[in-house]
């Protein structure tokens, strides 16, 4: 009777559980049996696996073969097995020493040829690796450089089931042919989702392939919206963007990942992860720097934006957003219930997301952007317009975008058409992305610095109580808030919200604490009513 085992990792959501891969060989009726919960596509792993253990020169075990997925209570699904499942039953035949896979993680599919293919999530599968104590990991020659990223952990890539037998058997490993030349890699075809990257606009591409950012000198006038923009970037405050058709809605809100600050170290492996997952992550980039940007169309389900599917829910529109943007445009036009979904992440920053398979909690911390018409036919708020709207079909239209959502919103910003005199002064450019982004910087850095010590890096993230007794506002800046806050034009937490951008004003102009000035600003961001105080891109 022969026994061995290795190790692979089933992912549950963008976490991973490890799964221990035993073979047994015992004598009678060639047979080969899978057991612990396996799904359809890993059931089929039987098949690759054999032949592509003959096509690698090795011998099948005549015998009667049991292979167990360990813990068996948790779902196991996809064909990342493949090559832990091939190296168990070696070992259990004695082709390889059991001793040297035992504590190897092993994450690959396996083709018919014996060549090893790439599946999505090799990083969040790493990290799980890594957790629980494993240092070694055997990935597909494609996703090495993902599974690298993992501090820590020895990775190594191959390219068959024949390269990884001489290197555990200390043989001479032989050489495989790269991939053709002059046309796609077919073997990256198992990382990408068909269509998944549309509406992701991580890198938009140019006519020409290069990777092109919109800048924001591209947009004319709309100081009081560029900026709303700037202080949602330094902030993480969230943004709606009110206006006719044509007024640049949409493309102010394109421009603003371009003036958000690059990711940290964490959030980018939190963002690779998600990504990895979720098969969009761009080929030849396994860490994502810069902060995504998703636009789902406004007739996406709620569990295209919060996550779901076939059995264990997979990542939704609000997860590709995490640490990013999520920009929807046409809002009122979104689904009530997919709109008011949105509510738990806006709040707490992950979703959670129940099943008859199980129970997943996904990453959801994005900046969201949203961006509505006045009313069905956009021209309620033109002068000499011609809108035909009735006042009912105003009021209905206006109502999609309910009130708690809205309370949720720390920045409303009606956009007015541009002017001839806007487009045609200095060219029609503004301020550009970068001169904004390095006061973006300026005052995240600001913030995180009298943050430390917190478990917050932003004014957006900072409870209502910490706001009201450590981080103290000048003396009487709030008298004009309290005074909303008794008319009803304020709830509770809108006046934490207030309080949150004031801070971020203040940190953009270099101060220490928020005035009487900066509480007005911060009013008239949310409330909309002129409160006598300028503002304008470039400060106040």
């Amino acid at each position: 009777m022969g026994f061995a085992r290795a190790c692979s990792v089933a992912l549950v959501g963008v976490e991973g559980v490890v799964v221990e891969v035993q073979a047994d060989l015992e004598p009678g009726v060639a047979a080969f049996t899978l057991v612990g919960l396996p799904d359809k596509s890993l059931i089929e792993s039987r098949d690759r696996v054999r032949a592509a253990v003959v096509n690698s020169g090795a011998e099948w075990p005549q015998k009667k073969l049991t292979v167990g997925l360990s813990p068996a209570s948790v779902p196991k699904g996809g064909s990342g097995f493949d090559l832990a499942v091939a190296c168990a039953v070696l070992g259990a035949a004695e082709r390889i020493d059991p001793a040297a896979i035992a504590d190897v993680v092993m994450i690959g599919e396996l083709g018919l040829d014996g060549r090893v293919r790439p599946v999505r999530g090799v990083l969040p599968a790493v990290l799980a690796a890594a957790e629980a104590g494993y240092r070694h990991v055997v990935v597909p020659e494609q996703t090495a450089g993902e599974a690298a990223l993992v501090p820590g952990v020895s990775v190594l890539g191959v390219r068959s089931l024949r390269q990884l037998i001489a290197v555990l058997g200390d043989e001479p490993v032989p050489e495989e042919p790269a991939a053709d030349r002059g046309r796609p890699d077919t073997m990256l075809a198992g990382l990408m989702v068909p269509g998944a990257g549309l509406g992701t606009g991580l890198a938009p591409l140019s006519a020409d392939g290069t990777a092109h950012r919109p800048d924001l000198a591209d947009v004319a006038g709309q100081g009081r919206a560029r900026k709303a923009l700037e202080v949602a970037a330094a902030g993480g405050h969230h943004l709606l963007l009110s206006g006719p058709p044509g007024a640049g809605k949409t493309m102010l809100a394109e421009r603003l990942t371009a003036i958000l600050p690059p990711l940290s170290r964490r959030e980018s492996l939190e963002v690779t992860a998600v990504h990895s997952v979720a098969g969009i992550l761009p080929p030849g980039e396994p860490l994502i720097s810069r902060a995504p940007y998703c636009a789902p169309h406004h007739s996406a389900t709620m569990q295209s934006l919060v996550g779901g599917g076939n059995g264990l829910p997979r990542p939704g529109a609000v997860s590709l957003a995490h640490r990013g943007v999520l920009f929807l445009d046409e809002a009122p036009e979104f689904s009530g219930r997919a709109l008011d979904a949105l509510r738990q992440p806006l709040e707490s920053g992950h979703v959670v997301v129940a099943r008859a398979a199980g129970v997943v909690r996904l990453p959801a911390r994005f900046l969201m952007i949203l961006a509505a018409n006045p009313c069905p036919c956009g021209r309620h708020t033109l002068a000499g317009a011609g809108c035909e709207c009735p006042p009912s079909a105003v009021r209905r239209y206006q109502a999609r975008l309910s009130g708690p959502l809205l309370d949720r919103v720390d920045l409303r910003v009606e956009v007015e058409p541009v002017g001839r005199a806007d487009l045609m002064e200095s060219g029609g450019r503004g301020e550009s992305s970068a001169a904004v982004a390095v006061r973006v910087r300026e005052a995240r850095e600001r913030a995180a610095a009298r943050l430390m010590g917190t478990p917050w890096t932003t004014n957006s993230e900072v409870p209502g109580h910490e706001l009201r007794t450590r981080l103290v506002v000048a003396p009487g800046a709030l008298m004009a808030a309290e005074r909303d806050m008794e008319r009803g034009v304020l709830t509770a937490r809108g006046l934490d919200r207030v309080l949150r951008v004031a801070w971020t004003v203040a940190d953009l102009r270099a101060a220490d604490r928020p005035d009487a000035s900066d509480i007005a600003v911060a009013l008239e961001l949310r409330t909309g009513i002129q409160r006598g105080v300028p503002v304008r891109a470039g400060g106040l």
